[in-house]
């Protein structure tokens, strides 16, 4: 099922007209009615009047998210605040929070985007949706909210956390579908084993979960799966370009579709800026096509994937991203060798008798890198015979060693040891180096 099959199954070509159409109404949308892109592009020698094709994009400036954090909290609109209905905003614990904002034609896009995302996974009007994001600020609840109720589906607004009242509703409302962080939904099959253990998702109608807001491996997924009898679907966005329904898998799972005709998108060298093939792993980089009060032209958004196409049997016609891998900014440099969180995450859970949970603490002592897996045991690998868990700690350590190329010290942890988020994100990397 689409939701706007006219957009979604578009042949590529037509699509191009339309983003080049949209991309030059955008830029100059940014030009003519913001002093920073103004004063920005006069500065890159950049006219919009003279942008003709897709070739013209490199001359067009990147944004970052200083800039963003520089301009807090109004200074990227690009109409008037009386004319924004609602605002968003990142966490801001590095500094000023990145504010966006909506008009009501925004709110509008943003609605039918997640609206696109639910049916991509096989959703329907006939969906009850418990949304189990964070509302407030964060896009994700709002997101996800909006989205249902311009699909027409039964939105259950709860938020995150109070996980046994999110089971009372799963059962009574006849929650089909949930939305919430992938690490929620682990702590979902951990209460339940451990506190209602006769509690059965299925004996409930919860049949799927939209999955966003942390990476995530496909390991993982198969861990939510096989726990909570559902099948699982990774929703992609960042709140300095929408918020989620920026991109999401359809059925097929083979990747996430990304909304082109609101969004036009690249891979970037993360080094040098420069613009890959597709098909190229890099950064990918943003540029809104059809957002009034925040234009967000050229947005690093430090996450790390690939664009591609295939003929997809959903029939969306769709560019592809891989679910990121990881961002610029998490990547840990240990000991001169470039490792991601998610890369750690993917050794440990190819490992029978571990869990989802674990930590990354990483140290410098005496000008050498220390790094510290600590990870919990699973219920069916936890023993108490010594032999066998220095044979796991043993195995985990050799495996990071070898398909990562450094060596970790791996501690082994009680099941629940290890502190449960309460819907939010889970905090991987804990980064005592004195730099």
């Amino acid at each position: 099922m689409m939701f706007n099959k006219e957009t979604e199954a578009l042949p590529p070509a037509k699509m191009k007209e339309l983003q080049l159409e949209r991309l030059k109404w955008s830029l100059s949308h940014a030009y003519n009615n913001n002093k920073h892109y103004h004063d920005k592009f006069d500065k890159a020698g950049f006219n919009p009047d003279k942008f003709k094709s897709f070739d013209d994009m490199k001359y067009v400036p990147f944004l970052t998210k200083q800039e963003m954090r520089d301009a807090y909290p109004f200074g990227l609109f690009a109409v008037p605040l009386d004319k924004v209905v609602r605002v968003h905003s990142s966490s801001g614990t590095t500094g000023n929070a990145t504010i966006g904002g909506l008009t009501k034609h925004d709110v509008g896009v943003f609605g039918e985007i997640v609206a696109r995302a639910i049916c991509a996974c096989g959703g329907s009007e006939k969906d009850v949706i418990q949304v189990a994001f964070g509302y407030g600020l964060f896009t994700g609840g709002l997101g996800l909210h909006f989205g249902t109720e311009t699909l027409g589906a039964l939105s259950v607004p709860i938020s995150g956390g109070n996980t046994e009242r999110q089971l009372m509703l799963i059962k009574d409302f006849g929650t089909t579908i949930i939305a919430c962080t992938p690490s929620y939904a682990i702590n979902i099959a951990d209460y339940i084993e451990h506190t209602q253990p006769d509690y059965s998702m299925r004996d409930t109608k919860l049949r799927k979960a939209i999955l966003g807001s942390e990476p995530w491996s496909e390991r993982m997924r198969e861990e939510i799966e096989k726990r909570l009898g559902i099948d699982a679907y990774d929703i992609y966005g960042l709140s300095e370009v929408m918020g989620p329904g920026v991109s999401a898998e359809c059925t097929e799972k083979s990747g996430l579709h990304i909304c082109e005709d609101h969004f036009y998108s690249e891979i970037i060298d993360p080094d040098t800026g420069e613009v890959l093939p597709e098909g190229s792993q890099g950064e990918i980089v943003y540029t809104s096509l059809t957002k009034e009060a925040f234009p967000t032209i050229r947005y690093r958004s430090k996450d790390i994937t690939r664009l591609y196409r295939d003929s997809c049997k959903c029939g969306r016609t769709l560019v592809k991203m891989e679910r990121v891998s990881g961002r610029c900014d998490d990547m840990l440099i240990i000991r001169g060798v470039n490792v991601f969180p998610s890369q750690i995450e993917h050794v440990l859970m190819s490992v029978d008798g571990i869990s989802p949970y674990y930590q990354i603490i990483l140290d410098r002592k005496k000008a050498m890198d220390n790094v510290e897996v600590m990870v919990e045991i699973s219920e069916s690998g936890f023993s108490d015979k010594l032999t066998e868990l220095e044979a796991l700690k043993r195995r985990l350590s050799e495996k990071l060693k070898n398909i990562l190329g450094v060596s970790m010290k791996v501690t082994l942890l009680e099941p629940m040891t290890i502190e449960r988020g309460d819907g939010g994100k889970a905090k991987r990397v804990i980064d005592n180096r004195i730099m």
